[in-house]
């Protein structure tokens, strides 16, 4: 509720004095300058009294917010030149001029045209002068005044926020500062109480309190806990005039929150927990979760939990989950049923941040009994240890034990078991393992340099339930026996120069051994018992297993000897020993004064070009196929060049007439004379058609006569003959085509081919005498009403 007073305003109206000689300058700083104006005698030749006339007024005040429905009369401007006749004209200049103020030109009064507000401008400065109508000139100097807004109480006070937001711990003391509210009045603060603000708290007794003049909120009320209630909101009154009765006020709104500390301790909701394990569960398996309940939050909230004591304490433990403060219990060690069936823990749950202000409120932890019983299970067999190592010597026959393993079942009935291996770690079968007893023993031979480890796993498994089973790894060391003679290293290319001196060294010898004997190796070279001197090279043994062949005498010669074989007896110090003979191959060559080789031989030779054998086949191989393209070239290219003797697809061979026309049967007696096959005494000597031109396609070959045998068959193998053994013949394959079906059948020709050769009919009668089979022949051929008539 806004309430306005009314205050009593005087406002000063400008009145003209008259100063004796007073200067201007003597009066008050309030006072403004005026003009002094002389006025002359008449020339009646009395004495003229010299008078100072001017205008003088002391500065205005208006009252802001005016409501009247008149314009608010200001003040009135005056001079003693004006005489009342409306000569003189009054005019207003400066801050407002003609818009807020308004001066009435003739009687120089002044009036507000607006309402004003001092909040928005509080001073304004205006000049005034007086001109005469007729000259338009001034009566008097132009000067300044003033006029002041005098402030009414128009503004309630205004907080700097509609809502505020703070905190306070709780079980805080009385007095505790919360926070501080402030409030501003626009009014004038110089002026009256009108901008005098006092706080007051309409909301939120008895547990807050604030301070009138500074706005600071205060706890009220001692131990104040967040757990019974948490929110709060403050209601803050700022009124103005001091608080007086008729003051403007204005409210805001205070939430507060009681922020926790840690004044709770952790408590169990029930004694006793109980939880069931089964005995085969692995470590580290959670069997149950507890939790303390903390009315406090946050940190204040977190807590720990730890096995205070108990039976059990070596064989579970308990972890704190950070995400929902609960005590997970788990199991630390292999439990038993047989061995005990029962575990009774205290666990304690503490806070880990405790508040020391509040450690008099009592210890803040709290303990829970957990029960523990554990369940008996069909458990699988336990090995004796959690793995096996064999050794074994790599001579071992086969067959032979190496090793065992035992296994035991833990149930209270001890069930029997059997041993197995596993194949998938013995792919090979090397090992095999008695079934009853746990024997390991060996199927073949063992062999440290192919495979010095074996690593498989042995199954035991329960008789009476095979699903209860166990594994277990057997690492099998296979141990070396001295079995490998040594041997060369490499394969040595050894020379000598055909200039070498007496006690050269020629070549070092290194070598190897698939042992691996535990002092290390020691090897020894000697030259063979058969030949125990050589005259040609001296073999030293340097005791560093190496060897250097020496060269014995003056000068070598590859015309007499190209090449010399050095044999080298080799043994080791090992048990039992092993030797073997290694040959070295030394070629004599031509060396230069340095020593550095030129040439051996032609392989020698051939190898320092960079040619090996390999090479060597590959070119002669080149070689060959080159020239079987070059023959194969030639050889067609020989046959483009001959004239082809087969054109037509209808050649066969031989004396082949192509006519290009149709035979005429049976009557057409000029095509072909058929009888010739079969009287080739009657074959005419290149006869050929007598009514059409022939197309000779080859010369006709000149043959030894045939006329004296008469038999077909003889006469196409002769003909057989003559193509293959002759000569002229073509490369490729030909085809000749002799129509003979065998020899004369005893019942003659039934064809009348030859009918133009006999000179009478013949006698059919012979065909009724072969049986009823040619019956319709013998009744066509051989009666009287023969067709052949």
């Amino acid at each position: 509720m806004r309430t306005y007073y009314c205050l009593s305003v005087f406002i000063w109206t400008y009145m003209f004095h008259t100063v004796d000689a007073i200067p201007l300058q003597e009066k008050a700083n309030s006072d403004l300058p005026s003009k002094s104006v002389v006025d002359l005698t008449k020339d009646d030749g009395k004495m003229l009294h010299r008078t100072k006339r001017g205008w003088m007024w002391n500065q205005f005040f208006l009252l802001e917010e005016y409501t009247g429905t008149d314009t608010q009369y200001v003040g009135k401007l005056h001079t003693d030149q004006d005489k009342g006749d409306g000569n003189l004209k009054y005019i207003l200049t400066g801050d407002g001029a003609g818009s807020l103020f308004v001066i009435d030109e003739n009687t120089g009064d002044i009036h507000a045209a607006k309402k004003l507000d001092r909040e928005e401008k509080s001073l304004y400065i205006l000049r005034a002068k007086a001109i005469d109508r007729k000259t338009g000139r001034q009566v008097e100097p132009e000067s300044e005044f003033i006029i002041k807004i005098h402030d009414i109480n128009d503004n309630e006070p205004k907080f700097t926020k509609d809502l505020y937001t703070a905190s306070v711990p709780e079980m805080s003391g009385v007095g505790t500062s919360v926070i501080q509210v402030t409030a501003t009045d626009a009014d004038d603060a110089n002026y009256g109480n009108s901008a005098k603000v006092v706080y007051s708290i309409l909301q939120g007794q008895p547990y807050f309190s604030v301070d009138p003049e500074s706005g600071i909120i205060k706890t009220a009320l001692p131990d104040m806990s967040r757990e019974n209630r948490e929110q709060y909101q403050v209601v803050i009154q700022a009124k103005d005039m001091g608080g007086q009765m008729g003051g403007l006020s204005g409210t805001t709104t205070v939430n507060i929150t009681l922020t926790d500390v840690n004044n709770n301790p952790p408590r169990f909701p029930q004694s006793t927990y109980q939880f069931h394990s089964p005995e085969s569960v692995p470590l580290g398996t959670h069997l149950g979760r507890i939790k303390a309940n903390d009315p406090d939050v946050g940190e204040n909230a977190e807590m720990e939990y730890s096995i205070a004591e108990g039976d059990g304490a070596d064989m579970f433990d308990v972890i704190t989950d950070k995400n929902t403060q609960e005590g997970i219990i788990t199991v630390k060690q292999n439990l038993d049923f047989e061995n005990k069936m029962l575990y009774t823990l205290r666990v304690d749950a503490s806070n880990t941040h405790p508040d020391p202000r509040f450690l008099h409120l009592g210890p803040f932890k709290d303990t829970a009994v957990v029960k523990i019983s554990v369940e008996d299970v069909d458990e699988p067999p336990v090995f004796s240890k959690l793995f096996y190592l064999i050794e074994v010597d790599e001579d071992v026959k086969e067959g032979s034990i190496i090793g065992q393993v035992t296994a035991y079942d833990p149930d209270a009935m001890n069930n029997l078991i059997k041993y197995s291996i596993d194949r998938h770690t013995d792919m090979d079968r090397i090992f095999s393992i008695h079934s009853e007893n746990g024997s390991i023993f060996t199927l073949k031979p063992l062999d440290r340099e192919s495979s010095p480890w074996h690593n498989i796993t042995i199954t035991a498994t329960e008789i009476n339930n095979s699903k209860q089973s166990s594994h277990i790894p057997v690492f099998i060391r296979i141990l070396d026996i001295n079995d490998h003679a040594p041997e060369f290293a490499m394969y040595y290319e050894t020379f000598v120069c055909e200039n070498a001196k007496p006690g050269q060294l020629i070549q070092t010898v290194s070598v190897m051994d698939k042992d691996d004997p535990p002092r290390g190796h020691k090897f020894f070279f000697e030259p063979v018992p058969e030949f125990p001197l050589n005259p040609n090279f001296t073999i030293v043994d340097n005791k560093d297993n190496t060897a250097g062949i020496m060269t014995r005498k003056d000068g070598y010669s590859r015309n007499k000897m190209s090449t010399y074989l050095l044999p080298i007896l080799i043994f080791d110090n090992d048990y039992p020993i092993q030797s073997s003979t290694g040959t070295l191959t030394i070629r004599v060559c031509a060396c230069d004064n340095q020593g550095n080789m030129q040439s051996c031989n032609a392989e020698a030779l051939v190898l320092s070009a960079g040619l090996s054998t390999g090479a060597l086949i590959a070119i002669l191989l080149c070689v060959i196929i080159l020239l079987v393209l070059v023959v194969l070239f030639a050889a067609l290219k020989r046959q483009r060049k001959k004239e082809p003797l087969i054109i037509s697809k209808d050649d066969v061979r031989d004396n082949i007439v192509t006519y290009n026309d149709e035979g005429g049967g049976e009557e057409d007696t000029q095509a072909f004379d058929i009888g010739t096959l079969r009287n080739p005494e009657a074959r005419e000597d290149s006869k050929l058609r007598r009514d059409v031109m022939p197309e000779t396609i080859f010369q006709i070959r000149r043959t030894v006569p045939l006329w004296e045998n008469i038999d077909v068959q003889d006469f196409i193998h002769r003909r057989l003959k003559e193509n293959d053994s002759d000569p002229s013949a073509p490369p490729y394959d030909s085809l000749a085509t002799y129509a003979y079906e065998g020899n004369d059948s005893i019942a003659d020709s039934l064809s009348s081919l030859e009918s133009l050769t006999a000179d009478c009919n013949q006698d059919y009668d012979y065909l009724s005498d072969w049986g009823p089979r040619f019956k319709k022949l013998a009744d066509m051929y051989g009666g009287d009403d023969s067709d052949r008539d």
